[in-house]
């Protein structure tokens, strides 16, 4: 059984990952991987996986190929799991076949992992079919760089500029004039539509098309830089018409997300959907408790209480786990009253078989405690779980209307950086148009990481706060929301940052 796997790791959008492909990250034990692989995959990797960069970029060798060779044949001696994660497909100009040699030669069993390869995915996600019934009904895939060391070209130019397939040329934008030029002289017209798409199917993708004769002076012109894909041929001419994820309301704007991580998929998910470029940055992380026993007395204590009020997802999540551990489930709420504050907390319920007695219309304690006390909760003994440390809002104004409120700490909330460097640096290289702020605990996490003095050297960059009990959280800094949802809900704060990004176009 092979215990080395050679990888594609797709063009670069998490999506394009192969199922496999994730069961090998998941699963290995070393993970050698190259500067085109998303770095975003190695979160799978297990907490004690080896992980080595090996990546070329642009002359910049982190190692020349015969030590990565050598590099792969030492690991697998080991009887580790290896996982060669390499960007598109490890056979297409990702040099796997040389690697795969070497473990021949070494004697080493190893299984291949085809990726899906840029000269596909780019296209398409820049609206350009690399066949077409109208245009051509082939195509090649070209290195726009070979080896320095080869005697002479592989290149046939004149079956390339005679050929009415699509091209596709990896690694060719240093070569662009050269390229241009040989077509041209071997016969293709110099008005053949010819497209360049950088970084391809990442949020941060940009794409244009020009033609054979004028091409490589728009790139300089444009300063444009590897990693690039050049696709030549009339199918390019499609690229307005059917250029489809250009067109995403937040392609290209970096957001900083800091929710908790427990808390934060749902978030990036649809951030990255509208083609942001999510960088996830949680200022809390969600810890259980040291001890228990008072959340087990008070389960096992419930029926005393007219009203539990759940204030928040994970306190519905960590509840529950107690009130599992003692052998119960959602019939011990028979009889009382059920609340939830926000969607999000009332969908968690449902999820265990509990339908909500009142979700407020306003998802902050103020408008909480009106809707409640609607509901007749006065004079009411009233349970809230919820985290350790928390507003103290809801059971104040509810002791005011005479209930007698219990406050269960079922979890807690702790920093969850352990530097705001990575923020710092991002900011300095203009690569972040958002900070998202959820909750106040995660305004002053990051400030506490992230000097709001320092923050305000980036005026360009908006604060987007979920509603008015963050936003009065964030001017204690001295600094103001420049978005605020009408509806105090993630989707609501995603959709203030579309029509945002939207009306900066």
């Amino acid at each position: 059984m092979a215990n080395v796997f050679l990888v594609g790791a797709g063009p670069g959008d998490p999506g394009m990952l192969t199922l496999r492909a994730k069961e090998i990250i998941e699963s290995c034990d070393v993970m050698i991987y190259d500067y085109l692989a998303n770095a975003e995959f190695l979160k799978w990797c297990k907490p004690d996986c080896e992980i080595l960069y090996v990546g070329k970029k642009g002359g910049d060798h982190t190692l020349p190929q015969d030590q990565i060779n050598g590099l792969i044949v030492e690991k697998a001696k080991s009887g580790k799991v290896i996982c060669r994660l390499k960007g598109g497909d490890p056979y297409v100009f990702g040099r796997g076949g040389e690697e795969g040699e070497e473990l021949v030669e070494a004697g080493i069993d190893f299984e291949v992992v085809p990726g899906i390869t840029a000269g596909v995915a780019a296209a398409a996600y820049a609206g350009i079919p690399v066949t077409h019934r109208d245009h051509t009904t082939s195509v090649c895939f070209i290195t726009g760089h070979e080896d320095p060391t080869k005697s002479e070209s592989g290149h046939n130019w004149a079956v390339y500029g005679q050929s009415t397939s699509t091209l596709v040329f990896y690694m060719g934008v240093g070569n662009l004039p050269m390229i241009a030029k040989n077509l041209m002289d071997n016969g293709r017209a110099a008005d053949t539509p010819v497209a360049l798409v950088r970084w391809g199917t990442r949020c941060n993708q940009t794409s244009f098309v020009s033609d054979l004769e004028h091409v490589a002076e728009e790139a300089e012109a444009r300063q444009w830089k590897a990693p690039s894909i050049i696709i030549v041929g009339g199918v390019c001419s499609l690229h307005d018409k059917l250029g489809w994820f250009e067109k995403k309301p937040m392609l290209g704007r970096g957001v900083i997300v800091t929710r908790a991580r427990e808390q934060a998929s749902g978030l990036v998910g649809v951030l990255r959907e509208q083609g942001a470029c999510v960088r996830e940055f949680p200022t809390i992380s969600v810890e259980p408790l040291d001890d228990y026993a008072e959340v087990e007395t008070a389960i096992l204590q419930l029926a005393r209480y007219q009203w539990v009020v759940f204030t928040s997802v994970n306190g519905v999540k960590h509840f529950w786990q107690q009130l599992r551990a003692i052998g119960l489930d959602a019939r011990i709420f028979g009889g009382m009253q059920i609340a939830a504050i926000g969607p999000a907390t009332a969908d968690e319920l449902r999820a265990r078989g509990i339908e909500p007695d009142f979700i407020p219309e306003k998802y902050v304690a103020e408008h909480v405690v009106k809707g409640l006390l609607e509901r007749g909760i006065a004079g009411s003994d009233v349970l809230i779980p919820r985290a350790k440390v928390a507003r103290e809002v809801l059971p104040r104004e509810l002791k005011a209307a005479g209930c007698k409120v219990t406050v269960l700490p079922v979890y807690e909330t702790r920093l969850g950086q352990a530097s705001g460097d990575e923020i710092m640096e991002a900011l300095g290289a203009g690569d972040i148009r958002y900070v998202t702020f959820t909750s106040s605990s995660t305004v002053e996490n990051f400030f506490e990481l992230v000097p709001a003095d320092a923050f305000k050297n980036y005026p360009d960059v908006k604060i987007a706060s979920i509603g008015p009990v963050t936003s009065d959280t964030v001017r204690k800094f001295g600094l103001t929301p420049a978005i605020e949802p009408e509806d105090y809900t993630i989707p609501g704060l995603v959709d203030a940052l579309i029509q945002d990004a939207t009306a900066a176009k």
